[in-house]
């Protein structure tokens, strides 16, 4: 050891703690063990971590006294080495002898130590924050004697999505561990809430003030995130948040989240420290302070760290120094079982079986691990002091309290206290501010729009280059009504849409507006904001005038003429059956009789032959059915009036499904040829791309293309200016829409969405549509909806058959009647099933009672009685 430099020494320091004198010491360890156990610490003496968790176990040692005369060996890490740290420890194991060694804090130096106890397995308590998953398999002999904080990323992302910031800063400690254990959780945890990582920034603790305000001086020019997440240890991040104070980092529009780390240490703050820190949110491990346990602890502590560390400021145990103690309770109990001598597996085994509930909650191990942390404390740093605005668990959200009777829980943050931020406590900063640069926003604009309509670029050598057109002043409108968004400029780029989003991805504009149709393809480059058109892809063919061969059938459908033909029949099969035996004309053979029918069912759609019917029946269904024809006649020519006096026009191909069949060649756009090959499976080379609507024009005048595909926003213009040339067929597919193009990750994008939504919510988008984008005045593609159907008519027929049924009726009952003249035996069989009481009665009255009935006479005749 003397080899090494001096700097990187680490010493070794054995203290025999004890309760008493040291006679009353042998005196108490001879009547209990007759011997003492070892056990070693590695802990940094000159840190607050390491001074509470001394203290800790201090206290420990003399409430556990009883179990045992604990020697503990110190080992002062102050220095931070792992290779030193290492040697220590096998000193500890292999001269030392002890039976369990606690610490140390990071996973580097713990892996060393675990791996020297290796054969020996000696318990290795470890306090490091987390632990790989494949640890317990190669070294049995190490537990996790601190719970995983990982879930606290979860609460930071709950954070970070109450307040809608779609967008951090992750400034973290270089040590494999952070980068292994903590970053990607946290990474995972925003991505679950819809926000990003815009940059990780990495420090060491050995970085100068000089590199460490170059970086920030570097974040604060070149990037608008203001949201910061820091994961560093305690030192470090007093270093840095006093470097932030002073670079103007600390006030308003900025937002600092810290983690465990630090936050579980605020309070060992001194006033002048914590005052360069205002605003600070933070998330540190919870444990109950409540209960006599506690207090008796808290009350000995505060005492003996006051007397052993005289100028600290602040003497309250945090959660280091409960989890220290915990650490010894444990090991006490398990050398209680085995006994002062034996440990190793035997030790190891029974510290496995602990289960108790101690000051940081309950100890437990499961696969080598105690229990991980589930609930978060958040705290809110105001001027020399901090406040508990209340709590986080998993699963349940955010409450003030959480005691088990609880009953409110919620998922956002802000139905806490007020959180006093940087700059003011009544202030919730936006998340981002405009660079400290003097350079503009570069908004993109691509010069070859092929619609005006929407994007215009025109140069002057006098006024310059004038950007208008509907793209340009939505987001004109969009932008002025945004609480704040950076002075911008636009910039003519000569080239496709493709190639300008690929130039907003390498940094060389900062947005991109115009005609800008959304497709996933482009999404590798930016994100978009929602549409601010109509979204969907059309089917645009050209349009002849329609044959009039078959035009008289139109003005109804099939099912009216269907209907109409069964009525009309049906009618004259009544007529024709009343007026049969009184007219010589319909009779005769079955041919025959069938020809009069049908001639006499059409002809009464024209006239009534009132003068021929000598039945009031037929003439009754007559009249009516009259009436309905003559109803159906007049909206007939109407109809067909209608039809041929408007000009028809029908589209050279009827369909998506013909286009297809035919092999025909169709106009496109270069974003949507993925979209019709995959799902439409139009061939790559019956595909010609076009730019503008002049340019569709041409290739349809040229014969190049039978049918062009268009975006919804393009096709409205298209049609308005081509009215009487081309037609819409077929459905809308439901792809696209124009939006404005962002760099991946854009803090700008959630403001401009919700400022777009603002825009099309008070009418102001509409307005804009109505003064860029003509109305369009194309006639649409007639379809069969013109003819008439029955539903118009279902009244008439109703009251049409019911009419005829009933004449029918009648007809049949009276011809029946006069047919059967013994009448009289179905009423008495009538009489006898109703009225059986009195059929004596009743038989005798009928016998005597002769009735008459207009051209009837018939004879009385005595009913029968059974």
């Amino acid at each position: 050891m003397g080899t090494l430099p001096h700097a990187f020494s680490l010493f070794a320091l054995i203290l025999l703690l004890t309760s008493g004198t040291g006679a009353d010491q042998i005196t108490k360890t001879q009547a209990i063990f007759n011997g003492s156990t070892g056990i070693g610490a590695i802990v940094d003496t000159s840190s607050r971590i390491g001074k509470e968790e001394i203290v800790a176990m201090e206290v420990a040692k003399e409430d556990f006294y009883g179990f045992g005369n604990l020697t503990f060996l110190l080992i002062n890490d102050s220095q931070k080495d792992t290779i030193h740290a290492a040697l220590e420890a096998k000193d500890l194991i292999d001269t030392r002898q002890v039976q369990a060694i606690i610490g140390p804090q990071t996973w580097e130096e713990v892996s060393l130590v675990a791996e020297i106890a290796r054969e020996t397995q000696v318990p290795i308590l470890s306090f490091a924050d987390t632990a790989p998953e494949w640890a317990p398999e190669r070294w049995p002999s190490l537990l996790q004697a601190s719970p995983d904080k990982r879930a606290q990323m979860k609460a930071i992302a709950a954070i970070v999505q109450s307040w809608n910031w779609h967008q951090v800063i992750v400034i973290y400690e270089d040590t494999d561990s952070s980068a292994r254990g903590v970053i990607p959780h946290l990474h995972d945890a925003l991505r679950e809430v819809n926000s990003e990582v815009s940059q990780f920034v990495a420090f060491s603790p050995f970085n100068s003030s000089d590199s460490m305000s170059k970086e920030l001086e570097n974040i604060k020019s070149k990037q608008y995130c203001r949201v910061f997440v820091v994961h560093l240890s305690f030192k470090l991040a007093v270093r840095l948040f006093e470097m932030a104070n002073k670079m103007e980092m600390m006030k308003r529009d900025y937002v600092w989240i810290t983690t465990d780390p630090f936050t579980s240490l605020v309070h060992s703050i001194n006033a002048s420290v914590i005052s360069s820190m205002k605003g600070i949110l933070g998330v540190r491990s919870y444990f109950p302070k409540m209960g006599p346990h506690f207090v008796n602890f808290n009350q000995r502590f505060r005492t003996r760290f006051r007397r052993k560390y005289p100028r600290e400021e602040r003497n309250e145990p945090g959660i280091y120094a409960v989890q220290a103690y915990d650490a010894m309770r444990t090991i006490a109990l398990g050398l209680n079982k085995t006994g002062s001598k034996r440990g190793g597996k035997e030790l190891l085994e029974n510290i496995l079986d602990a289960d108790f509930l101690g000051l940081s909650g309950k100890v437990k191990f499961k696969n080598q691990n105690v229990a991980a942390a589930e609930i978060f404390e958040i705290v809110n740093v105001i001027g020399t002091g901090y406040n508990e605005l209340g709590y986080w668990s998993n699963g349940l959200g955010f409450s003030e309290n959480i005691h088990e009777n609880s009953s409110y829980n919620s998922a956002s943050m802000i139905d806490l206290e007020q959180v006093h931020w940087p700059g003011g406590p009544r202030y919730t900063p936006r998340g981002w501010t405009a660079l400290t640069s003097a350079k503009l926003f570069r908004i993109g604009v691509a010069s070859l729009s092929g619609y005006e309509e929407y994007v215009k670029v025109e140069s002057d050598d006098r006024l310059g280059t004038n950007f208008s057109g509907f793209a340009n002043e939505v987001f004109k409108a969009t932008t002025a009504s945004m609480p704040f968004f950076p002075q911008y400029e636009f910039q003519y780029f000569n080239g496709s849409y493709n190639e300008l989003l690929e130039q907003l991805h390498l940094k060389n504009f900062d947005a991109v507006v115009g005609d800008v149709e959304i497709v996933a393809s482009r999404h590798q480059y930016a994100e978009f904001t929602y549409p601010y058109t109509e979204t969907g892809l059309v089917l645009i063919v050209p349009v002849r005038s329609s044959s009039k061969a078959w035009s008289f059938i139109k003005p109804f459908t099939a099912t009216m003429w269907v209907l109409i033909s069964v009525i009309t029949v049906y009618n004259g099969f009544v007529v024709w059956w009343i007026e049969r035996k009184h007219c010589d004309e319909l009779q005769g053979s079955i041919p025959n009789q069938i020809g009069i029918m049908i001639w006499l069912s059409f002809n009464t759609l024209f006239s009534l032959n009132g003068p021929k019917l000598h039945s009031n029946l037929s003439r009754m269904s007559g009249v009516v059915w009259l009436f309905v024809a003559l109803i159906i006649i007049q909206t007939y020519t109407a109809n067909l009036s209608s039809m041929l006096t408007v000009q028809r026009l029908e589209p050279t191909i009827p369909s998506v499904e013909e286009l297809l069949n035919s092999n025909a060649m169709v106009g496109t756009g270069t974003y949507m040829e993925r979209y019709l090959a995959e799902v439409l499976k139009f061939k790559n080379q019956n595909m010609q791309h076009f730019q503008s609507a002049e340019s569709y024009v041409k290739g349809f005048e040229d014969k190049k293309i039978s049918a062009a595909f268009l975006g919804t926003p393009s096709a409205k213009i298209f049609l308005a200016k081509y009215c009487n040339s081309f037609i819409q067929i077929g459905p809308t597919y439901k792809i696209g829409g124009f939006g404005f193009a962002f760099p991946r990750g854009s803090p700008l994008l959630a403001s401009m969405n919700e400022a777009l939504l603002n825009l099309s919510e008070n009418g102001a988008l509409q307005e804009l549509e109505k003064t860029w984008i003509t109305p369009q005045k194309c006639p649409k593609m007639p379809s069969d909806s013109s003819s008439l159907g029955p539903s118009g008519f279902r009244e008439l027929f109703f009251i049409t058959a019911c009419t005829t049924t009933i004449a029918f009726v009648i007809y049949v009952c009276r011809t029946n009647l006069l047919r059967h003249k013994n009448i009289w035996g179905i009423i008495s069989a009538v009489l006898k099933r109703w009225v059986s009481p009195r059929r004596h009665f009743t038989s005798r009255r009928v016998a005597n009672v002769e009735i008459s009935l207009p051209e009837i006479h018939l004879k009385p005749t005595k009913l029968s009685t059974e």
